[in-house]
């Protein structure tokens, strides 16, 4: 029974090892106002328990559930930084600006929360090998912040826009109509752009050039500008 029991817990922590992520949390900012409210109105814990969440959401969204479809990250490190803007993500690493928390109006906990989750759709998701347009990226990290219900009031509503890989919120709105057609949309969109991008992945995957769907979605919601 001691064996068996010996061998069951080797394999927990071997499980823990392949398939877990490992997170930190570090406020260089602590000397700023914007530091100092990170600390109290956030937390380290709090923020390690929605890197991990968002994680995990990501996963589900995007279905990366088999480890061989996703990156191979063992740890991602937030750095809470002195710095202008909201927060970037480089590989496994993302900043947030502490002046950024400090200046927020609002729930900044609920906005924190929803940048993360942002930021932790670019530590997972695939980029076309750097060849998709950059405002499909962003709008995919935010229509991932979207369907966990963490878009701000601000965002534009669904149909406003100039084009349809404008980025964020407008992108976001875009990609979340495409869903509609297809379940899963967006998730097949990310695994084709593994290896490289093209807008024919549209046309393979709803019928339709993506130009076409832009002009379907702005006709839908009367070409709000």
């Amino acid at each position: 029974m001691i064996k068996h029991v010996l061998c069951f817990l080797v394999f927990l922590h071997a499980f823990h090892r392949t398939h877990g992520v490992e997170y930190s949390v570090t406020n260089k900012a602590l000397s700023t106002p914007g530091g100092v409210a990170f600390r109290d109105k956030i937390g380290a814990d709090y923020a390690k328990r929605t890197l991990d969440s968002a994680t995990q959401f990501i996963w589900r969204v995007l279905q990366l559930n088999n480890p061989g479809d996703r990156k191979s990250v063992q740890k991602v490190s937030l750095f809470v930084d002195d710095m202008d803007g909201v927060a970037y993500t480089s590989n496994d690493q993302i900043h947030l600006s502490a002046r950024y928390v400090g200046n927020y109006q609002g729930d900044v906990k609920r906005e924190v929360s929803g940048v993360l989750y942002h930021e932790m759709v670019h530590v997972w998701q695939w980029n076309g090998n750097g060849g998709a347009p950059g405002g499909l990226i962003e709008g995919i990290a935010d229509f991932v912040r979207l369907k966990a219900n963490y878009a701000p009031s601000h965002w534009v509503k669904a149909g406003q826009g100039q084009k349809w890989d404008q980025g964020y919120d407008v992108t976001a709105r875009f990609l979340d109509y495409c869903n509609t057609l297809k379940g899963g949309f967006v998730a097949q969109l990310n695994k084709l752009m593994r290896n490289g991008y093209s807008d024919q992945y549209f046309v393979q995957l709803l019928g339709k050039p993506v130009d076409q769907l832009w002009r379907d979605y702005k006709a839908k919601y009367g070409n709000i500008a």
